[in-house]
Order: C-alpha cells, then structure tokens, then sequence
C-alpha cells in the first residue's frame, strides 16, 4: 500500500472514531456552509471530510478508498512520467482526493451558506473522485454492481453518475448525491488533464464492448 494513501486511510479512521465518541468535536469539523460564510470557518471545507455520521459511513468510505486508492496512486504516477512532468505520484494524488473534497463542498456552499441547519460531513467527495479515476486508469477492469453484478468498469462508471443524478433530482434522502457528482466529475477532469492515456483507454475499452 502507498504510503500517502495509508495516511489518509489511518488519519480518517482515527479521527472520525474520536469524533464518533463525542458528538461535539464532531459538530466542530462538520461542513457547515453559514459558519463558513459568516464565521469565517473556512476549515470545515477540509475537515469535513476526517469525519462521519457513524461506523457504517465510516467503513464504507475507507473500503472503497483502500480498495482504489492504491492502483489509482500507482498509475498517477507513472502518467506523469510518461509525460515527463517532475511531479511524484504521491503529491498527484494528493491533488485528486483533496481537490475533489473542496470540489464536492461547492454545491452545499453554494445552496446552503444562509442556512444556519445545513450540515454535511464525510469523506464521500474525495473518495468519488478517486473511484472515478480508478475507473478511467483501468476502464476494463471488472467491478462487482452491488457486489454481485461484474460489469466493465467503464459502465459502472456511467451507472455511477446515472444514478447518482437521479437520486439528486429526486431528494428526498440526507445523502449528498450532489457532492458525489461534483467529486466524481472532478476526478473524471483530473484524470484526463494528468494522464494523456486516458482517452486512449477509455476508447478501446468502449470498442471491445461494442
């Protein structure tokens, strides 16, 4: 395993359990997009997603993270070397999951900053925005839907975002699908912005399907 997604998974884990053991600290770290507007707490954009709603929320993220988050590092890396671009991978993706956490507030500040109630935590932006990438660096890959369905992972992309705009237009639930959609298209954009490869692959991966 890479040894700044370790970070992020260890860092995650532990501060979400110690906030998990009083709801205080969690109300000090939560997104709260009137706070940030008319306190200033302009950290709640990056703490928000150290934390969350409970064990399950918790466990979920950091799968889905441990389960991408490494080949997605990996290939980070060797993109830009491809291109002949001194950056390490490590940095990259740092960029990916940090810049599709800010990425992935933007709806709830843009909806919700006069609303003193609105409050959004979790690391769910970030880790879309990770999936997404993992999705474009390995299109062919197979992906269990529901853990039982194998599909192309390129398909399981696109269902991504089908169903994630629906139940956004839909509401009617405390998710933030919206933030997994702003996350997951920033880690569409970064990928092909950091990985000339992309498009190649992703085409070739449609064409073997169709």
């Amino acid at each position: 395993m890479q040894g700044i997604l370790t970070l992020l998974l260890l860092s995650t884990g532990a501060i979400s359990w110690w906030c998990l053991q009083d709801p205080s600290r969690k109300e000090r770290l939560m997104l709260k997009p009137y706070a940030v507007k008319h306190y200033n707490e302009w950290y709640r954009i990056l703490t928000h997603g150290f934390i969350h709603a409970d064990t399950t929320h918790l466990f979920f993220n950091l799968f889905v993270l441990w389960q991408f988050g490494g080949a997605v590092e990996n290939r980070l890396a060797a993109g830009q070397a491809e291109q002949g671009i001194a950056l390490p991978g490590n940095y990259t993706f740092l960029m990916l999951y940090f810049g599709g956490l800010l990425i992935a507030s933007i709806p709830a500040m843009y909806k919700h900053n006069d609303n003193p109630g609105y409050a959004s935590l979790g690391a769910s932006g970030a880790v879309s925005a990770v999936l997404m990438a993992y999705i474009l660096c390995f299109p062919t890959a197979k992906l269990l839907l529901f853990f039982i369905v194998p599909m192309p992972a390129f398909l399981a992309g696109a269902l991504f975002f089908a169903y994630e705009s629906y139940m956004n237009r839909a509401g009617g639930t405390r998710i933030a699908h919206d933030a997994h959609l702003w996350g997951a298209a920033y880690g569409v954009a970064f990928t092909f912005a950091s990985d000339s490869g992309t498009m190649e692959r992703l085409l070739s991966a449609i064409q073997m399907v169709f």
